[in-house]
């Protein structure tokens, strides 16, 4: 028997097959009783899920990032999908197809590694493409760059996500600069290549998605700007060069400006018009991934409009999804 993507479920379905459990909770209802609370994903996406009646040794039986066997049933709760666990086991492992759980595959990652490559290879200022290049020629950052996701939840929430949203980014980037000739291309594309970098180390995602303690502690915004003087420090000791200071400082600029609004967690606004440019990129690409996921993976495929999505704070009109879906 095939199996059915969590983007495929509906209500009341009887559900009998594994998915990878995160954010496990166990917690008291107003009676007092235990309840557990966690979420389950495959490769299309992830869904709430509650088991009545759990105890500690339930809530033992697996870690964050395990795979596990769940049987339940469907149902709406707020116009969201979620999942009531009658039972729940920790999966044998060597029986597992990890082919279910990954968006990207291996040979995805490479056609993106050689994309990204071409891009940073047709940055024209020395200084910068050569510093881009100490980036990607490392093989801790490299490795980590290919398996980190852009977010846990709102965007590109899965293993290679980052560098999925980075390579868009880069082609979105080249389309903007190429109509706004005073926009300077090469600081927007190392812009666009550092923005997010230490999400690499601000998340982790062996299996589960969840932010470090660092990442918790700092955030991606000042682990970039402390990865940058770092990565400076060792491109001045293998050159013999100073590494202009100008460059520097609009290099720190786009990546603690690129959130675009204080209330986002920018500690400066854009003031140039490559951060601008690299905040309005980056909002583009995660809202139209956001909402793309969101009308494909709701509940009510046959439906013209989805339930309202608290994060988005409105109702999302599908139809035109919905069309292209058919005639495609």
């Amino acid at each position: 028997m095939s199996r059915k993507y969590i983007n495929q479920f509906g209500e009341s379905e009887n559900i009998n097959q594994v998915f990878i459990a995160n954010g496990k909770q166990l917690r008291p209802n107003r009676q007092g009783n235990l309840y557990l609370q966690l979420s389950l994903s495959d490769k299309s996406g992830s869904v709430n899920a509650m088991q009545w009646n759990a105890n500690q040794s339930v809530y033992d039986s697996f870690e964050n990032g395990d795979y596990v066997l769940i049987k339940g049933t469907t149902q709406l709760f707020n116009g969201n999908l979620q999942i009531i666990v009658q039972q729940l086991k920790k999966a044998d492992e060597s029986r597992i197809d990890e082919s279910d759980f990954h968006t990207l595959t291996n040979e995805d990652i490479g056609q993106l590694i050689v994309q990204l490559r071409q891009f940073v290879d047709s940055i024209q200022d020395v200084n910068l493409q050569s510093l881009a290049q100490q980036y990607l020629d490392t093989p801790e950052i490299l490795e980590k760059f290919t398996q980190a996701p852009a977010g846990v939840k709102n965007h590109h929430a899965y293993q290679g996500g980052l560098l999925h949203h980075v390579v868009s980014l880069m082609q979105l980037a080249d389309s903007v600069v190429g109509h706004y000739p005073e926009v300077n291309r090469d600081l927007v594309l190392i812009g666009v290549l550092l923005h997010d970098l230490s999400k690499t180390d601000e998340l982790a995602y062996e299996r589960s998605l969840e932010y470090t303690d660092e990442g918790q502690l700092l955030g991606h915004l000042v682990m970039g700007v402390e990865l940058v003087g770092n990565q400076i420090d060792l491109w001045e000791k293998a050159t013999g060069k100073t590494f202009p200071n100008e460059l520097a400082i609009q290099i720190k600029h786009l990546i603690v400006s690129h959130h675009g609004q204080y209330e986002y967690g920018s500690p400066k606004l854009p003031m140039t018009l490559e951060a601008l440019v690299l905040h309005m990129i980056d909002n583009l690409d995660a809202k139209v991934h956001q909402f793309a996921h969101a009308m494909s993976s709701e509940a009510n495929p046959g439906d013209n409009w989805t339930p309202f999505i608290p994060s988005l704070g409105r109702k999302l009109y599908k139809k035109a999804l919905l069309d292209q879906k058919t005639t495609s």
